[in-house]
Formats: structure tokens, C-alpha cells, sequence
């Protein structure tokens, strides 16, 4: 797989190759991904603010954060913010002490954000150096791998999304996840574009409402 291969030439391939996608990729037209945050650091950090919060108040409290920062969401700045000042934003003790393990890792070098250290990374290294700070999971290191770093073959099986327009999409029952990871095999290394046209799926065959994730 060459690295200067385009999302939308990655979904030409998937097409041809295989006739649902193709199908997929004549009804929900080019892929289309959010633009990336400034810094990787600064997506983590507000991969952390948004968990398991609605877009609004979510939003909300990541604006109010950046404003504490300074506008700078780095990690001595964010460690450099004292209990009262996350709290202050909008952040539970939660997520501000994932906030703070995040920072801690990337300045000691658990976590390595650098482009050319990311580069030498596989997939498997860069989630296993982020599930090690409290509050990112395998879900989250996925998203920043597909979204954020623009991996093409990463396979969110745990995703229910995924699940549920692969299903949709193939008329088969809503796959496992251990089902998932076979069935995503045939779609390699482009398996980010498929699980993209998988959550297309849902609104698409579903009427699901628009998501975060294809908007």
C-alpha cells in the first residue's frame, strides 16, 4: 500500500473489487473526512472532553478549555492548570485526571506524537502506547488513527456503527466484532474506507441521523 494513496482512489479499488461497495460508494458519493486538529495532542485532548458527552456540551466545555489554555493545548500548559481552572471548564475529575495522564505520557515519551516517530508506528504500537493512558481505549486510538492520522486500514470492530451498516449494508445479521474482523479481511488495506461507507450505511439504509464520524 503506498502511502500517497488517496481515500477517494482507496474506495475506487474497494468498488471494483467488491459489488456492495461498490454499491455503497455510488450512493453515499466521495468520502469525506473532518479536517485534522491542529496538533495531534490537541485531537487526544478533545477525543477526551467529548467522551461520552452530547456534540453541544461537549463542545461547550472543550471551548472553555482551549480559553483556559491560552489557545495553546499543549501538554505543559495543560498540566500547568490547576483543579479549580478544569473544573472551572466544564471537566470532571475524570476527565481531568486523563487529561493530565495524557500530557504526562506525551512529555516522558510514552506516548510519542512527533509525525516522525508516529511515522516508524504501526497501527498495533500507536494503540497500544495511548491505551495506556487512562481514558483512551482501543475505540479512541481507532478514531485517531482514522480520522486524525489518516491510516487507511484501520478496522474498528468494536464500533456498533460499523457493526450495524456492515450488516445493512452486506443483508447479513449484525456481526460480532470477532465476526467483524474476518469478515473485514477481503477489505484490506482499506479497510478505514470501508468502515467509513459502513457508517454511511446506517444513513443511508437505516435512516439514521447524520454522525460526527461521516460529517
Amino acid at each position: 500500500m503506498s502511502p500517497r494513496t488517496s481515500h477517494s482512489a482507496a474506495a475506487a479499488v474497494l468498488a471494483e473489487r467488491d459489488p456492495v461497495m461498490g454499491g455503497l460508494v455510488a450512493a453515499a458519493g466521495p468520502m469525506r473526512l473532518r479536517k485534522p486538529m491542529d496538533t495531534h495532542f490537541a485531537a487526544l485532548a478533545r477525543s477526551i472532553v467529548y467522551q461520552q458527552l452530547a456534540g453541544k456540551a461537549a463542545a461547550a466545555i472543550h471551548g472553555r478549555l482551549v480559553a483556559a489554555l491560552g489557545d495553546r493545548v499543549e501538554p505543559g500548559i495543560v498540566l500547568s492548570l490547576s483543579d479549580e481552572e478544569m473544573r472551572a471548564a466544564g471537566l470532571s475529575a475524570n476527565k481531568t485526571a486523563s487529561l493530565r495522564d495524557l500530557a504526562t505520557k506525551v512529555l516522558d515519551g510514552t506516548v510519542v506524537l512527533d509525525p516522525r516517530g508516529l511515522a516508524r508506528e504501526s497501527d498495533e504500537e500507536v494503540i497500544a502506547r495511548l491505551s495506556t493512558v487512562r481514558g483512551i481505549g482501543e475505540w479512541t486510538a481507532q478514531m485517531f488513527l482514522l480520522f486524525q492520522l489518516r491510516r487507511l486500514d484501520v478496522w474498528p470492530t468494536g464500533d456498533l456503527g460499523v457493526r450495524k451498516g456492515y450488516g445493512l449494508a452486506w443483508r447479513v445479521p449484525m456481526p460480532t466484532p470477532r465476526q467483524l474482523a474476518e469478515l473485514g479481511d477481503p477489505l484490506r488495506p482499506y479497510r478505514s474506507v470501508a468502515a467509513w461507507y459502513c457508517w454511511r450505511a446506517c444513513e443511508i439504509y437505516a435512516g439514521a441521523a447524520d454522525s460526527a464520524v461521516t460529517r
